[in-house]
C-alpha cells in the first residue's frame, strides 16, 4: 500500500477523539505485534545488548547504576533488562500511557530464553539474574511487576520537565525514539538529562533517522522523506508517528549545545542511499548537509557529562 495512504490515515485519527487508542488498535490487528516473540527478541538482542555493549565498552558497569528512559512504549523490554542486569531504580517517561499488561505479561513469559545473554552482559550470575526474574514474574499485575524490577513509570509525563532531583541517575537511554520528536523539544531533552544526570554521568541514544514509511511500503527507501519541503512534507506528516526528518549529526550536535561531551559516535552512510540521493535531488532544506549524513538513517551516540 501507498505511504501516503498510511500518512493520511494516521493524520486524520491524529485529530480524532480517541483517534491514539483507535491506531493502537490498528497496529495490534496488523502490524508487528502480532509477531510478539520476534519483537520482543529484537528488542533485546538488537537493541538492550547493543546499548549494553556500548556502555560496557566504556567502562560503565549496568549493575547498582540508576536510569532514566526516555519513550517507554507498550512493554517494559529495556527496564525490564537493565533491572535483570542489577539496576537500582530505572525511571521510564512517555507522553502517552500505552504500556500494556497483557503485552508485559507475554514479555515476562518470553525472556527466559534471553537470560542467559543479559547475565553475560551484565557479568552476573545466571542464577542471580533467573531469580529477579522469577520474583518479577511472580507478580500478580502490572504495578506490582513494576516494583518487583524497580521501574517507576511516569506516563504521560514530559522527558524535557521530569521533577526529578538534580544529579539523581546514572545512565539515560533511549532507542529509536528521538526520531520522533521535534528539534527543539531535544534541546530542552538534552538541557533537562544534563541536569539529572551525576556528574560523569553518560546519555546514550540510538536514533533511527530514515524514513519510517519504508517499512510500510516497499516502492520507496528510507532517504524517500528528503525530497519534499517542509511544507510539501506537513501533508504527510502526523502527530501519531511524527517524523523529525534530522540528520545523524544534528542529534550529536544538540547533545554538543546542551553542555555534553560526546564519547561515542557510531554512523555511517548506506552505499545503495548514496547513490540514490545523488539521483532523486533533495529538498532546499536539506542541500547543506554532505551527502553522507543525507545517506546515514541510523546513529549510536554516548554523551557524557563532565565531571
Amino acid at each position: 500500500m501507498n505511504w501516503r495512504i498510511k500518512g493520511a490515515v494516521q493524520k486524520a485519527l491524529s485529530i480524532l477523539p480517541f483517534g491514539v487508542a483507535a491506531n493502537d488498535l490498528l497496529r495490534a490487528a496488523v502490524g508487528g505485534r502480532r509477531r510478539l516473540d520476534g519483537e520482543f527478541a529484537m528488542k533485546v538482542e538488537a537493541d538492550w545488548l547493543v546499548l549494553a555493549a556500548h556502555l560496557r565498552d566504556l567502562g560503565l558497569p549496568l549493575e547498582g547504576q540508576d536510569y532514566l528512559e526516555i519513550g517507554t512504549g507498550w512493554h517494559p523490554t529495556l527496564p525490564f533488562c537493565f533491572s535483570l542486569a542489577g539496576a537500582s531504580r530505572c525511571h521510564t517517561f512517555d507522553l502517552t500511557r500505552h504500556m500494556d499488561a497483557r503485552l508485559t505479561a507475554r514479555l515476562l513469559e518470553a525472556l527466559p530464553t534471553h537470560l542467559p545473554a543479559i547475565a553475560k552482559a551484565a557479568g552476573r550470575p545466571l542464577a542471580d539474574v533467573q531469580a529477579a526474574h522469577a520474583a518479577i514474574a511472580a507478580a500478580a499485575t502490572l504495578p506490582a511487576q513494576l516494583e518487583a524490577a524497580r521501574v517507576t513509570y511516569h506516563a504521560p509525563a514530559d522527558a524535557s520537565r521530569t521533577g526529578l532531583p538534580d544529579a539523581c541517575v546514572d545512565v539515560v537511554f533511549s532507542n529509536s525514539v528521538l526520531e520522533h520528536v521535534p528539534g527543539d523539544v531535544i534541546a530542552r531533552i538534552m538541557a533537562e538529562t544534563h541536569r539529572v544526570l551525576r556528574p560523569g554521568g553518560v546519555a546514550i541514544h540510538s536514533v533511527n533517522c530514515g524514513d519510517h514509511y519504508a517499512y510500510f511500503d516497499r516502492s520507496i527507501t528510507q532517504v524517500n522523506y528528503l525530497a519534499y519541503t517542509e511544507a510539501q512534507w506537513a501533508w504527510w506528516n502526523n502527530d501519531i508517528q511524527y517524523q523529525n526528518r534530522l540528520r545523524a549529526c544534528d542529534f550529536v550536535d544538540l547533545a554538543k549545545a546542551a553542555g555534553f561531551d560526546i564519547v561515542l559516535d557510531k554512523h555511517h552512510a548506506k552505499p545503495q542511499l548514496l547513490a540514490q540521493v545523488a539521483r532523486m535531488g533533495v529538498a532546499p532544506e536539506f542541500r547543506d548537509y554532505p551527502p553522507e549524513q543525507l545517506a546515514c538513517t541510523s546513529i549510536d551516540f554516548v554523551a557524557r557529562r563532565p565531571a
